[in-house]
């Protein structure tokens, strides 16, 4: 958990991690796909290094003037609570082993309609060892939970939608068919952006359903992109 999560979970300062890792491996232009979170937090990349990403695809992207989820009441019947928050600090972080987690993550939603490679990588990357040989999140409950509740601040979905209408990059937006997330926000984002709007068959996680579609989805929209001019 960050010292200051206030601070340090605003999307512009995620999108200079990225750039982070990018500059210490020597990239210096790319595409990108940038799904929920990760799909706020690709406009600001493009923001912060502009015609450095060629294109991008925002895969149901958290990029908004409103809060992605409305507030709903907490636990104890207080009003104003966030529904994604509350979830993810009931989460169990500890478990006895991966085989585990698997079993009782395939058997429930949203990630039994995963594709079995896609939940197997989640379980396998999504989870730290433990000492005592059980297995941790390695995203603790608490730092999602922030995460999911500093999204609808000024620096978080606010910032990434404001943006939209100053991409650099050549843009495609998706949204899955059956997502629990309105269309209608994803056409406005695809609007805001100048670019066209694909309704895929799916979930939220339409890219973890299919991957062998994922694979099509990226080569046909990624392949030789170039920044467009503006």
């Amino acid at each position: 958990m960050p010292a200051d999560p206030d601070r340090d979970y605003a999307f512009a300062l995620l999108a200079g991690d990225v750039l982070a890792v990018l500059d210490h491996l020597g990239v210096t232009s790319w595409c990108a796909l940038g799904e929920s979170l990760g799909g706020g937090v690709a406009t600001l990349v493009d923001q912060a290094r502009p015609g450095a990403t060629r294109a991008v695809l925002l895969c149901e992207a958290i990029a908004f003037t409103t809060p992605p989820r409305p507030p709903r009441p907490t636990p104890d019947g207080r009003p104003g609570g966030n529904y994604m928050a509350d979830i993810a600090r009931k989460r169990r972080a500890v478990w006895p082993d991966r085989a585990t987690v698997l079993a009782s993550y395939g058997s429930r939603p949203p990630l039994d309609a995963l594709a079995p490679e896609a939940l197997a990588a989640y379980v396998r990357w999504g989870f730290a060892d433990r000492s005592d040989g059980q297995v941790e999140l390695a995203c603790p409950p608490e730092s999602e939970a922030r995460l999911f509740e500093l999204s609808a601040d000024a620096t978080g979905a606010p910032a990434a939608w404001e943006h939209l209408a100053a991409l650099s990059a050549s843009a495609v937006v998706l949204a899955g068919t059956r997502s629990d997330l309105p269309t209608e926000w994803f056409r406005a984002q695809a609007e805001r952006a100048g670019a066209p709007f694909l309704a895929v068959d799916g979930g939220h996680f339409f890219l973890q359903e299919d991957t062998a579609r994922a694979e099509q989805l990226v080569r046909a929209n990624l392949e030789e992109a170039q920044p467009r001019a503006r």
